[in-house]
C-alpha cells in the first residue's frame, strides 16, 4: 500500500499538466473555416438511383441517365458558409430551390430557398436539405426517384437512397 500516495500524486500531476496543456473542462470553442467560405466547385450530381441531376431551360429539376451531352447537368456547388451551399445549373444558369411544399425548381434569382444543407454521409455520398423549410420539424432532402423525377420533400430522410448523391468531377 505504499504506492497509494505515489499513484494519487502522479495522477494529481497529469491532471495538472493537461489543465496548463489548454484542454480544460469547460465549453469548446467552436472551430472556424473561413477558408470553405466562398468556394465553387464544378460537379455533376449522381443519385445512388443512377440518374445525374439537372435543371432544363425551363426551370424543371429532373435526373437524367445521360452525363456527356452538353445540357445535363453541370452544377456548381457555391460554399455559402460552412455546410451550407447553393446549387446552380451552369448551362441554364436556374439556381436549385424547394418551395416550402417540398417541391424542387429551378429559381433564375438566388434567394432564401436555394440554401442546402450539405452533409457528407458515412457511405460516401452527400445529402442536401433545404435550409430554410421543414416538414413538421424534420429537414426535407433534395432527392431524386426511380424514375429520375423529383421527390417530395416532405417525403424524404436521411437514411432513403434516393437523398444520397455523388458529387462526381467534370472532365
Amino acid at each position: 500500500m505504499h504506492s497509494s500516495p505515489w499513484l494519487s500524486l502522479a495522477w494529481l500531476l497529469l491532471a495538472l499538466a493537461s489543465g496548463a496543456a489548454g484542454t480544460s473542462s469547460g465549453p469548446r470553442r467552436p472551430r472556424s473555416y473561413p477558408h470553405l467560405e466562398g468556394d465553387v466547385r464544378w460537379r455533376r450530381l449522381f443519385s445512388s438511383t443512377h440518374f445525374f441531376l439537372r435543371v432544363d431551360p425551363s426551370g424543371l429539376v429532373q435526373g437524367t441517365r445521360w452525363c456527356h451531352s452538353r445540357d445535363t447537368g453541370i452544377i456548381e456547388i457555391r460554399s455559402i458558409r460552412v455546410g451550407v451551399v447553393a446549387l446552380k445549373a451552369v448551362h441554364t444558369g436556374f439556381f436549385v430551390a424547394m418551395s416550402r411544399r417540398g417541391h424542387l425548381y429551378g429559381s433564375r434569382v438566388y434567394t432564401a430557398q436555394c440554401k442546402f444543407q450539405e452533409r457528407i454521409e458515412e457511405n460516401g455520398y452527400n445529402t442536401y436539405a433545404s435550409l430554410r423549410w421543414h416538414h413538421h420539424g424534420r429537414p426535407m432532402f433534395l432527392a431524386l426517384d426511380r424514375r429520375g423525377a423529383p421527390r417530395h420533400g416532405g417525403r424524404t430522410r436521411r437514411h432513403h437512397l434516393s437523398t444520397h448523391f455523388l458529387p462526381v468531377m467534370v472532365s
